[in-house]
């Protein structure tokens, strides 16, 4: 279990940094546009839960209490939610969390 927390953990991590300039290329997109699409203010939302749930799963590796993984849950979840919601015109958030 810890090693699987620190591989999930640096992946996570690494996957929100290409999230965040993703993101901000369709932030721009959709304002050049003036589509009124939040869907790069979406991707940023993911992003920082996947960098926050990242960190979590990396400290916590050797705590084995439940409210770390259900923070994990939490944060892993509300990124989930947040990429199929708000993804407006750009599918890749469908597909970013293996969906």
């Amino acid at each position: 279990m810890k090693t699987w927390k620190l591989v999930s953990g640096i992946i996570s991590t690494v996957l929100s940094v290409f999230v965040v300039f993703q993101s901000m290329m369709a932030g721009l997109a959709n304002a050049l546009e003036e589509s009124g699409q939040s869907s790069g203010s979406a991707g940023l939302v993911v992003s920082i839960c996947m960098l926050c749930g990242g960190i979590v799963s990396i400290v916590s590796r050797k705590n084995n209490s439940k409210g770390t993984n259900i923070a994990l849950i939490i944060l892993f979840g509300l990124a989930t939610f947040t990429s199929f919601v708000l993804a407006g015109n750009y599918s890749d958030l469908y597909g970013l969390l293996g969906a």
